[in-house]
């Protein structure tokens, strides 16, 4: 209904169901789905139907809720237990808007606020505001004062901190294809969720940078910036975290270095690694994520590199046997050129370089060398050599 009113696609529809058992569920033919939540799936169209139903907390944590559902609850207190106002509105068969919650006009307002005092029993919902703030940023909507201040009392009470690895990946990984994903971070670091989920990311703000290749100085600011222009190159989320993560050691430079950042690249592959083995990140994000922290310097010197160097950072990257990862790569690097101040336009031809630098070596045929009976150690050499004579004549 939400994206409905706000002239956006609809993806699915999701029903609530008043007045059931799940034996009268089952009786007409649908398929219930978890051992946790009454939910079904049509016969037919495989939409999913809930129960309506209350919760109570019983613990700390996302995990900590006991479900209650029957026939005697009521759509109004189904609602009720909705994180925010926008997610409560819904629409009967004869199409008539059910609004309890005055979901209708944070709509208008571009209001993201909760339902009740109950939206601090769960510490997910402040990774999904988060999250809805990053796809609504384009519409103009902003958290409400009052729910961003819950969120920082949630976080102060230590609830965040019982959020499991998981969950915070997987509403991370949808954040990341939303419009604007830095809102997601920002809106985070706004309640002081990000030191807690993210300290890696939250330890970049405030960090300066020379101002001669970053006009917006702070480190943070331009993280965000590269984000959202990873966001704007590419729709693969890999991407996009990788542009998130590709300078988190200028946030362990020590401060007498400073604003100069050396040696960043590898701090940041083991700051890398270890959030995502924290997070459980899956393995292609880890792996373009600790190509790009380790070799976006070097690509943006593309001009200046020596055909040598030039085949050996294509090989370390796995480029010829990955050349869609390796786009990827230079796509991260090219957002990280273009996500600093007043640079949002420039052209980036180092990306167009080493496309046509790995095409070219590929071009290199071994069939030559297989008919000299080189093998190994010297057939590796050989074609190398001819690898390299194929770059340097570009």
């Amino acid at each position: 209904m939400r994206d409905k009113l706000l002239g956006r696609k609809v993806l699915e529809r999701d029903w609530v169901v008043v007045g059931a058992t799940v034996q009268d569920m089952l009786e007409q033919g649908f398929r219930q789905v978890g051992k946790d939540f009454p939910v079904f799936l049509h016969p037919e169209t495989h939409e999913e139907y809930a129960l309506a139903r209350t919760e109570r907390k019983t613990a700390p944590g996302y995990h900590g809720f006991t479900l209650h559902a029957s026939p005697e609850v009521t759509l109004e207190e189904d609602l009720f237990r909705r994180d925010l106002t926008i997610n409560t509105l819904a629409q009967d068969h004869d199409g008539s808007i059910i609004d309890y919650h005055n979901g209708q006009q944070d709509l208008d307002n571009r209001l993201l606020r909760h339902v009740s005092p109950a939206f601090a029993e769960d510490p997910v919902r402040i990774l999904r505001v988060a999250r809805f703030a990053a796809r609504y940023a384009y519409l103009g909507f902003k958290v409400a004062p009052e729910t961003n201040q819950l969120m920082r009392e949630m976080v102060d009470s230590g609830e965040v901190d019982a959020l499991v690895p998981e969950r915070i990946w997987q509403e991370t990984q949808k954040a990341l294809t939303e419009t604007q994903p830095s809102v997601f971070f920002t809106t985070l670091r706004e309640c002081g969720a990000l030191a807690v989920i993210f300290p890696e990311v939250e330890k970049l703000f405030g960090i300066p940078q020379p101002e001669k290749h970053h006009p917006e100085i702070d480190t943070g600011v331009h993280t965000m910036m590269v984000l959202d222009m990873a966001a704007k190159l590419s729709e693969d989320p890999k991407t996009r975290f990788a542009a998130l993560t590709h300078d988190l050691g200028k946030g362990t430079t020590p401060a007498n270095l400073l604003p100069r950042h050396h040696g960043h690249e590898e701090r940041s592959v083991k700051l890398l690694e270890n959030l995502c083995s924290r997070l459980k990140a899956p393995k292609a994000y880890r792996d373009l994520a600790v190509l790009v922290a380790r070799f976006h310097g070097n690509i943006h010197r593309a001009a200046e590199l020596r055909s040598k160097t030039v085949l050996k950072i294509i090989k370390r990257c796995d480029g010829f046997r990955q050349p869609e990862r390796f786009e990827l790569l230079l796509l991260a690097c090219e957002a990280d050129s273009r996500g600093r101040k007043g640079m949002q336009d420039i052209d980036y031809p180092q990306a167009n370089f080493f496309c046509t630098a790995l095409k070219a070596a590929k071009a290199v045929p071994v069939k030559p060398l297989v008919e000299q009976a080189l093998k190994g150690e010297q057939f590796a050499e050989a074609l190398d050599k001819l690898r390299i004579s194929a770059i340097k004549s570009l």
